[in-house]
């Protein structure tokens, strides 16, 4: 049996929004809508990954506090961590944490997407 990534799932208070956000923090491209007028789900390309972002009911629980079991937060890999963090600062993203070095050629940091997503940036270096 071979399993392949298919998407991402996420759901927010405000779709459009969202991948607002992604698309332009990130780059991700928007390539469909299902519903209109409310939306009900915004497919992006974000990197490769397909994302799903639905509409939440105003009733859905917020996102757990992490660390947490399941799903805790996307990576997405970056050629410079200074760079893409002073941007992404420099654009109002909220910085969860600094820059740390997670072993050889390894430094992340975290940032805050919509409804509380936690995202990890990765610079990755060869030894």
């Amino acid at each position: 049996m071979t399993y392949l990534c298919d998407h991402l799932h996420l759901r927010s208070r405000d779709a459009v929004a969202a991948a607002a956000f992604y698309s332009t923090m990130f780059g991700a491209r928007e390539t469909g809508r299902v519903g209109e007028n409310p939306v009900q789900r915004v497919i992006l390309d974000l990197g490769g990954l397909t994302v799903f972002i639905e509409q939440a009911p105003a009733d859905t629980h917020p996102a757990a506090a992490t660390p947490c079991l399941g799903i805790e937060h996307v990576g997405l890999a970056v050629p410079n961590i200074e760079e893409a963090l002073a941007d992404l600062t420099a654009r109002g993203v909220t910085v969860k944490t600094g820059i740390t070095e997670r072993g050889p050629g390894l430094r992340i940091a975290f940032v805050e997407g919509p409804d509380g997503a936690l995202i990890e940036l990765l610079e990755r270096r060869s030894s």
